[in-house]
């Protein structure tokens, strides 16, 4: 088998994060036969389809399904050297990631650091969900990130343990008779399920009262009093109060922040960024 195209591997991933051979045409500046022409250009380099018929449309095959993880690998690898070596000195750029509630926290000591020890240095921000902050980081979308989730694939250090509390608007009325209405966020979410999980251990019933894709939904559910919701303690505002053992509710543990880099890091400049916060802060390593 002769040498894969990273052009062409590039248009397959798009296709697949953008849900069509036209989006990803328009997002890599194409037209869609030339998309058309690399696809199958690919397909006669690799010996198999990429592509199946869904309804009107296509979907991915097992084979391209494949070929993305690999893709991914090679791109992210790739875009990396790419970035060290037009690197000079401390001058670069880093992509850090962070989690909605650290954004306020953890965030700006990070950058603090970064801007004191290297001044040169340009930094791209992404606020985003700690799951999804984790696989951009896998796929080297971005350089090194701070979220809570506990990954052993990536590299990390411990930022701090942060207190965990249960919250509801200052004007709200629980009643420990009837089940907590929780406010939720859709998909996974370590804090839903440490609330689970607590009100289960305690024998409490819970039922979702009010469910968002964000953490500014929870916020504005919070203050509006539809519920009572498990988060970080840096939520508590004059809008909101703490809820605990007088109103019946278990008590929560703890949940470590991490600053993650993607292991095997090709670029030195992220290497010395992460190096050089984990020294300067003096973070453990996970």
């Amino acid at each position: 088998m002769s040498a894969l195209d990273l052009d062409q591997l590039r248009t397959l991933v798009a296709i697949e994060e953008c849900g069509s051979f036209a989006a990803a045409a328009a997002k890599l500046d194409l037209t869609q036969s030339a998309v058309t022409q690399q696809m199958q250009r690919l397909e006669r380099r690799i010996g198999h389809a990429l592509f199946e018929k869904a309804g009107r449309g296509r979907r991915p095959s097992g084979h391209a399904l494949r070929l993305l993880v690999y893709a991914r690998r090679l791109l992210a690898v790739h875009d990396e050297a790419l970035r060290g070596m037009a690197d000079a000195g401390e001058q670069g750029r880093v992509r850090i990631g962070a989690a909605h509630d650290m954004a306020d926290l953890l965030l700006p000591r990070v950058l603090a650091q970064i801007a004191q020890t290297m001044p040169r240095m340009q930094i791209d921000i992404e606020i985003s969900r700690s799951p999804h902050l984790m696989t951009a980081l896998a796929q080297g979308r971005l350089d090194i990130v701070i979220a809570n989730r506990v990954d052993p694939e990536a590299e990390g250090a411990l930022l701090r343990m942060h207190p965990t509390v249960w919250l509801c608007a200052a004007g709200y009325q629980h009643d420990p008779s009837k089940p907590v209405p929780l406010i939720v966020i859709d998909g996974p979410s370590l804090f839903h399920r440490l609330a689970v999980e607590a009100l289960q251990g305690a024998g409490l019933g819970w039922t979702a009262s009010y469910t968002t894709s964000n953490v500014l939904g929870v916020k504005a559910a919070l203050r509006a009093g539809l519920g009572v919701a498990a988060r970080g303690i840096e939520f508590v505002d004059s809008y909101t109060r703490v809820l605990g053992a007088r109103e019946g509710l278990p008590p929560l543990p703890d949940v470590p922040y991490f600053l993650y880099v993607r292991r095997h890091v090709v670029n030195p400049l992220t290497r010395r960024v992460f190096e050089m916060l984990r020294d300067d802060l003096g973070l453990v390593v996970s």
